[in-house]
């Protein structure tokens, strides 16, 4: 099947990943009211949010497999309506073990089928090469101005209605990509990948065997660790500092604002400039970013600065490094083999949100965390150095 003429495949994506992601950056809202409304700490919140991020991880491979093959669109359609019963179903749970279920599962599920990996997939098989950073980083963009939009919304709503009916209405809006699933319709076709045709195992077996391939999975732990643990702990660690949550609303929002410009300059820039000294630079400035939000003293204006800052860096990972997933491999089987390394990203992810929690309910501080997070960049900087960013050799058919 034919796909679709390139910006309305693009428009669809970016409107998908801004409703997904946008309600999906509202989850650490929530957290205060929920964790003592169902008598769990934050612990117990935080391994919701983490078996989240880990089932978004854990499912992508198999779910970017199941779009390689049949296509976005219905992935994305039945992706949605998983997403909605997780939401619909974490209002009006009463435990610990449903909060896990429903916010953890059901949403992680729903995840998985309705953002990067997926779409990002789409897209890259209806834009050309040289465009493609520019094209990934419009729809990573578009994570950024839903996190901007939905999350001041999410607050309002929380204050107002309480967090049971405000996740009915996060998931009305999450509805909407069941709509817009019809503009990323269309099953791929393999005529179009570049080179010669390849089987998925041999497209794995390929990947398995470049070093390249796994410093890439390596560096991406890092970016979900240092995501999940703000998004989620961020809000609350204001709070607990005097600053109220309002102010933790307002943090997550400039990071949603001023990502729509990283994310798309950032994808512009693997267009230019080779990706992999793109991805070291990026994680190196926010460990300096980081380190300099704790030497200073705590304000609003310094928290709301570090957001700004942190906004910026936030999803840049994203298209670079899913371009270099392509760039190195095609866009054959791009969301299997970017679902791959995206899981190592959930896997960051998980202890971002679990251990955060984990040893703030020991300790009384998220000190152990701030620090992990400045090592990681480190570590994550220097691993991108040695990618090899060409495209792998294949044999020509006879």
């Amino acid at each position: 099947m034919t796909m679709r003429r390139p910006w309305i495949v693009i428009a669809c994506a970016a409107f998908i990943v801004t409703l997904a992601m946008g309600v999906r950056q509202a989850f650490g809202l929530f957290l205060p009211q929920m964790s003592v409304s169902l008598g769990i700490g934050r612990e117990g919140f935080g391994l919701a949010m983490a078996l989240s991020n880990l089932v978004f991880g854990l499912a992508q491979p198999f779910i970017g497999a199941l779009a390689d093959r049949h296509g976005a669109g219905r992935v994305v359609f039945f992706g949605t309506l998983i997403y909605v019963a997780g939401l619909i179903g974490a209002s009006w749970i009463g435990s610990a073990i449903g909060l896990h279920f429903t916010f953890g599962f059901l949403t992680g599920v729903g995840l998985a089928a309705t953002t990067f990996v997926v779409v990002l997939g789409a897209v890259g098989r209806v834009v050309p090469p040289e465009r493609r950073g520019l094209a990934f980083g419009i729809v990573t963009a578009g994570g950024s101005l839903g996190q901007f939009l939905v999350v001041p919304a999410a607050q309002m709503l929380l204050s107002d209605l309480g967090y049971r009916l405000a996740l009915i209405a996060l998931s009305g809006l999450v509805a909407v990509c069941a709509v817009l699933a019809i503009g990323v319709a269309g099953k791929p076709d393999s005529a179009a990948e570049e080179g010669p045709r390849q089987s998925l195992k041999d497209a794995l077996s390929e990947a398995a065997g470049h070093p390249s391939y796994w410093l890439l999975n390596a560096g991406f732990f890092v970016c979900g660790f240092h995501i999940a643990f703000i998004a989620t702990h961020f809000p609350a660690y204001l709070d607990d500092k005097g600053l109220g949550l309002g102010i933790g609303a307002s943090a997550l929002a400039l990071v949603g604002l001023f990502n729509i410009f990283g994310s798309y300059l950032f994808g512009l820039s693997g267009d230019v400039w080779r990706k992999n000294y793109v991805l070291s630079g990026l994680y190196a400035a926010r460990g300096v970013v980081i380190a300099v939000f704790l030497l200073l003293p705590l304000t609003p204006f310094t928290a709301l600065a570090f957001a700004g800052a942190m906004g910026f860096l936030w999803l840049g990972t994203v298209p670079l490094t899913s371009g270099l997933v392509g760039q190195m491999f095609g866009v054959r089987y791009l969301s299997t083999l970017y679902g791959i390394v995206f899981l190592s990203h959930q896997v960051g992810s998980f202890f971002g949100a679990w251990a955060a929690g984990y040893f703030f309910d020991r300790s009384g501080t998220y000190d152990w965390a701030w620090g992990a997070s400045i090592l990681l960049a480190v570590f994550a900087a220097i691993v991108h150095l040695p990618i090899r960013d060409t495209a792998v050799a294949r044999p020509q058919p006879a």
